[in-house]
């Protein structure tokens, strides 16, 4: 998909903001949601989308959420760093499909990255424990 078009509301992310698909939950407010990546680049690889809006990528997004959504972004990696104590954090976010992108509700990654350990390539098929998740989803979310 290009950097224009409609909007699906049949999207996994909008599916999930709706509840009609299960997510392991990090934070959860009125300007975004953060939830574990189920098919995770590294250990403690979430996702961040916005909620309330119909943006694709980035350059849809409405101006006055950009603020909200990116202070939830600093405040998560900074989660992050304090529990899993990475070696760097990759805070990335793709903008069409020629970009990366291949879920168009926009996303904000947070990677933890691990010296000497590689990433398992974007879009990856190894799914992660959820136990798992849901463990590093807690430790976070109390480091809020």
């Amino acid at each position: 998909m290009s950097l224009h078009g409609a909007y699906d509301e049949n999207n996994l992310f909008a599916k999930i903001l709706r509840g009609e698909v299960p997510a392991v939950k990090v934070l959860e407010d009125d300007d975004v949601l953060a939830f574990m990546d189920i098919f995770p680049q590294s250990r403690g690889h979430m996702l961040v989308v916005p909620k309330n809006v119909r943006a694709r990528n980035l350059l849809e997004l409405p101006p006055e959420h950009v603020a909200p959504l990116m202070q939830r972004v600093q405040q998560l990696a900074i989660a992050v760093e304090k529990t899993l104590k990475p070696d760097g954090v990759t805070v990335t976010q793709f903008n069409g499909a020629p970009a990366g992108q291949t879920i168009f509700h926009l996303h904000v990654h947070i990677i933890p990255r691990y010296e000497g350990v590689r990433l398992a390539g974007h879009g990856h098929q190894n799914r992660a424990d959820i136990a798992e998740l849901q463990a590093i989803a807690q430790q976070i979310a109390a480091a809020l």
